[in-house]
C-alpha cells in the first residue's frame, strides 16, 4: 500500500562510502560538460587470458605487465595526437581497456576518433557523449493514484520482487531516508574518486523502485523486497536542481560492474545520443537475459538512447509525445510520489520515473520467472503483443496482467489477464 507524508524527518544527508577503486588505472573527478565535449574513448584489445577483474577492479588484473604496457600505449598515443590522458578503465566484458582522452583547444573530436581508429595499436575510438536524466521535481498536487492503478497491494501478495537484484545507474542515492534503510545492497561511485554521495534524481528512482513497505513512513516502492545496486554514473551540477548529467565513460564503467554482479535488471532514467561503446556493453547484459528498462526522450526524434536501442524496454509517462520508438510502453510518471535526499519525499513527473515504475515490475516477474528472456517479459508488460494486435502507439502497462501472465493466476483485476503466453516459471 502506497503512503505519504508530507513532511519528512529532518535528518542530516550523510556522507556515504563506497567509492569504486580503480587498481592501477586511476579515474579523476568528474570533468564538466564543457570539458566532457573535448574528450574521447580509446579501446586498447585485452589478451584473453588476463580477463580476470574483481568486482572493484582491484588484484591481478589491474597489476598486470600487460596492464601497464596497455596503459603505457595509451600514453604514447595521447602524446602522438596531442592529446591528455585523463584516465581509464577495464571493460572484461568486452575484452578492453578503455582510455580517456582529452582533446585540447581547436581539436575536433570526430577527426581525432577517426584517425586514432586507424592506428593498428587501436581497437576502436569514439568521441565522448553526454547523457541526462528524464525527469523534474513538481509542486505538491494531489496524489496520483499509481498504487490503485496497479493494484501494488494485491501484486504483492504474491511477488515483492524478492530475490531479485535491480541495477540503477544514475546520480547517488541517499541511503539513510529512512524508506531506503536496508534496501540498498551496494554503492559505487563511477564518476570521480570522492566519497559517494546523496542526489536527488537517484534517490527519487530508488525509492519508486524499492522503498520499504509497512515502515508507517513515506512510500511503498513496486518491488519492496528486491535489492538495489545504486551505481553513481551521472552527478548533480547543483544542490537544489535535480538534474544531473552523465557520460559515455561513467555509465560504460556502471555498466561493466553491473554485469559482473548478480543483477537481472538495469534501470537506465536517462537518455542521450548513440554510444558505440555502451551498445556493445548492452549486447552483452541482453546476451544474458539481462532486462534493461531505458526511460523515453520526447524531445528526441528516435526516443533517446538507450531507449531506442533494440531489446531495451523504452518507457515513456502518460504525456510524453511523440512516442517513435516501435514497442514502447507507458506507465505512471506524472505526480509520482518518492523519496529524496535525507528524510523527505515529493512529487516528480517525467519518463525517468515511469522506467522507475517498470523496472521494479519486471522484479516481481522475475521473482516469479526467474528464467524469462527480455523478449518474453517485454510481451508479458504489453497487452496488444499478448492479445496479438499491433502495437504502433505506447501500450498502457496493466500490471495486474503482466504478473497473471506469469503466474497463471489473478490476484487483481486483469483486464488482459487470460491473453495467452507461455514463459518459463520457477
Amino acid at each position: 500500500m502506497m503512503r505519504w507524508r508530507t513532511i519528512g524527518l529532518m535528518l542530516a544527508v550523510l556522507g556515504l562510502g563506497g567509492c569504486a577503486s580503480t587498481g592501477g588505472m586511476t579515474s579523476r573527478p568528474a570533468q564538466l560538460p564543457d570539458a566532457t565535449r573535448s574528450q574521447v574513448l580509446v579501446m586498447l584489445r585485452v589478451a584473453p587470458p588476463h580477463l580476470h577483474a574483481t568486482n572493484d577492479y582491484v588484484g591481478d588484473y589491474a597489476s598486470t605487465p600487460d596492464e601497464t604496457a596497455r596503459k603505457h600505449i595509451a600514453q604514447k598515443l595521447a602524446h602522438q595526437y596531442g592529446l591528455q590522458l585523463i584516465g581509464g578503465w577495464p571493460m572484461p566484458a568486452l575484452g578492453l581497456d578503455c582510455f580517456v582522452m582529452q582533446a585540447g583547444p581547436g581539436l575536433s573530436t570526430q577527426q581525432i576518433t577517426r584517425t586514432l581508429s586507424q592506428d593498428a595499436r587501436v581497437e576502436s575510438a569514439e568521441p565522448m557523449q553526454l547523457f541526462h536524466v528524464l525527469g523534474k521535481g513538481d509542486p505538491l498536487y494531489p496524489l496520483q493514484p499509481t498504487a490503485t492503478q496497479w493494484h501494488l497491494a494485491e501484486l504483492h501478495t504474491i511477488t515483492t520482487g524478492k530475490n531479485v537484484t535491480v541495477a540503477e545507474l544514475d546520480s547517488g542515492v541517499d541511503v539513510s531516508n529512512p524508506d531506503l534503510a536496508g534496501q540498498v545492497a551496494q554503492t559505487q561511485n563511477f564518476v570521480d574518486d570522492s566519497a559517494y554521495r546523496a542526489e536527488m534524481h537517484g534517490t527519487e528512482v530508488a525509492g519508486i523502485i524499492v522503498a520499504r513497505e509497512g515502515n508507517g513512513v513515506g512510500i511503498a516502492g513496486v518491488a519492496p523486497h528486491a535489492q538495489l545496486l545504486a551505481l553513481r554514473a551521472c552527478w548533480q551540477a547543483s544542490s537544489d536542481d535535480a538534474a544531473a548529467s552523465c557520460s559515455s565513460f561513467t555509465l560504460a564503467k556502471a555498466l561493466q560492474y553491473a554485469l559482473r554482479s548478480d543483477a537481472t535488471v538495469f534501470n537506465l532514467s536517462l537518455a542521450g545520443p548513440r554510444d558505440r561503446l555502451l551498445e556493445r556493453l548492452l549486447d552483452a547484459a541482453l546476451a544474458r537475459h539481462i532486462t534493461v528498462v531505458g526511460a523515453v526522450d520526447g524531445a528526441a526524434t528516435d526516443g533517446g538512447f538507450p531507449a531506442s536501442y533494440p531489446g531495451v524496454i523504452a518507457v515513456a509517462d502518460e504525456h510524453t509525445e511523440p512516442v517513435t520508438i516501435e514497442g514502447a510502453l507507458r506507465a505512471p510518471g506524472v505526480d509520482v510520489p518518492t523519496t529524496q535526499p535525507g528524510a523527505h519525499w515529493n512529487f516528480v513527473t517525467g519518463s525517468s520515473f515511469s522506467a522507475a515504475e517498470v523496472s521494479g515490475l519486471v522484479a516481481l516477474v522475475r521473482e516469479l520467472s526467474p528464467d524469462i528472456t527480455p523478449t518474453q517479459l517485454h510481451d508479458a508488460l504489453n497487452a496488444k503483443t499478448a492479445l496479438g494486435l499491433a502495437s504502433m502507439r505506447p501500450a498502457m502497462i496493466d500490471a495486474c496482467a503482466a504478473v497473471a501472465r506469469v503466474s497463471e493466476s489473478c490476484t487483481c483485476d486483469c483486464a488482459t489477464a487470460n491473453a495467452s503466453l507461455t514463459v518459463p516459471r520457477r
